[in-house]
């Protein structure tokens, strides 16, 4: 049984129809923890009526008003928020009514816990959606998956993972000492990898849990907003600025060297899309670049434990 108190934080931009569907599983979730458990939704500026909503059919639920950060609205909520360990969902979430104290009970019993994630399906429960995420470098661009080759073998067996986007539970110190999501990769997409990667190099761990079951969407607010053209060119975008901003020697340089292969294959291809990403991510590098000096990239022996890293998690 969980011993610490915990929050679930769920982030809502114009989700007010994935709110109504999901809230009542969250709340359901809250109730069945064996530690006090709240629930608050942090409201991205939403231009729909989802805080009229929230305000009138659950009261009971935390209503806390952010300027729209994407993921990294969640930085400056944890720094307010007193409970040691809390859930970090996206709107388009449900939990089975036992997935908060098995990802509690991860974090609380690992002293190098950065976070925790639970086995996620997709809605209907009939897909496997993750959270036991392999890692692995194509064409000099890293990939996250948790669809790997062998992975309904081992989808019930705890493990580590490399990241955990929707739904996760984090150890809120570690967290913010990391420096949280980084808002470089707004609106969104890659964010949660980057935050495994530096929590590794940090010593940290990402626990997969399967003993805590979630259901995600997926792009329940995304593809609304961005269409799926949008959402891929986010992803190719983000994607540049991880390996621009992370990694270091081998790994670095075989990125560079297939950059110009794949801008002239997408445009022989006439796939426009990964050449409008990368000008985006050209037109971020000074600031990709502070971000890296800032993170000491490259010094001591952090290429030693950035390829431990893909070892680990390699498919």
């Amino acid at each position: 049984m969980a011993k610490t108190a915990t929050h679930i934080y769920v982030l809502n931009y114009n989700g007010r129809a994935l709110l109504e569907e999901c809230l009542p599983s969250l709340i359901a979730a809250a109730q069945a923890s064996s530690a006090p458990c709240r629930v608050s939704v942090i409201d991205n500026a939403s231009t729909d009526d989802s805080i009229d909503y929230l305000e009138g059919a659950w009261p009971e639920v935390g209503l806390i008003r952010e300027p729209n950060r994407g993921l990294a609205s969640f930085n400056s909520v944890l720094a307010r928020t007193a409970e040691p360990i809390v859930l970090l969902l996206n709107n388009d979430v449900k939990l089975e009514p036992g997935a908060v104290d098995p990802l509690v009970e991860a974090i609380e019993s690992n002293d190098d816990a950065l976070f925790a994630a639970p086995l996620c399906w997709t809605f209907d429960g009939l897909e496997y959606e993750g959270m036991r995420t392999r890692v692995t470098t194509s064409y000099g661009l890293v990939r996250g998956c948790a669809r790997v080759p062998g992975h309904w073998d081992r989808i019930h067996l705890p493990d580590l993972t490399a990241s955990a986007g929707p739904v996760l539970a984090v150890h809120r110190e570690r967290f913010l000492a990391l420096g949280g999501y980084d808002p470089v990769y707004f609106p969104g997409r890659i964010e949660d990898l980057d935050l495994g990667f530096r929590g590794w190099m940090a010593g940290l761990r990402g626990y997969y849990v399967p003993a805590s079951v979630a259901y995600h969407k997926g792009f329940g607010a995304f593809e609304p907003a961005f269409g799926k053209r949008g959402c891929d060119r986010l992803a190719a975008r983000n994607t540049l600025i991880f390996a621009w901003k992370n990694l270091s020697g081998r790994r670095l340089v075989g990125h560079l060297a297939w950059l110009p292969f794949r801008v002239v294959h997408s445009l022989l291809m006439g796939r426009s899309g990964f050449v409008s990403a990368a000008l985006d991510a050209v037109g971020m590098l000074r600031r990709v670049l502070a971000i890296r000096r800032d993170q000491h990239v490259g010094r001591g022996d952090w290429v030693v434990r950035q390829e431990a890293f893909f070892a680990r998690f390699r498919y």
